[in-house]
């Protein structure tokens, strides 16, 4: 790998875990504080960070797949990882086995 494509993969990889982290986050800790505890403001709070995540991450895979020539099935799974629980995890495991660098 050039180190531009290294560059673009640590900084996909960096907002993919991230993004990964705030979902779950909203899922399993922000959701059951507002629905059983009556706290909506912490769905408010953490869903907004999730969501400008999700946008960069998503405005992310493009041009990282340009970089590391991704074909169509993988930008494709990459674009799905990002809306499943543990989706970003699964797909960074699936990268690095794929790309045989530890980044």
């Amino acid at each position: 790998m050039t180190p531009e494509q290294i560059t673009w993969a640590k900084r996909f990889r960096w907002i993919s875990l991230i993004e990964g982290m705030s979902f779950l986050i909203l899922l399993f800790i922000a959701m059951p504080l507002k629905y059983m505890m009556g706290m909506p403001m912490a769905v408010t709070y953490v869903g907004w960070a999730h969501g400008a995540l999700f946008i960069l991450y998503i405005y992310l895979v493009f041009p990282t797949a340009r970089s590391l020539k991704w074909g169509f099935s993988r930008t494709l799974f990459a674009l799905m990882a990002s809306v499943l629980p543990f989706g970003p995890f699964i797909f960074d495991r699936n990268l690095k086995k794929s790309q045989h660098v530890d980044f």
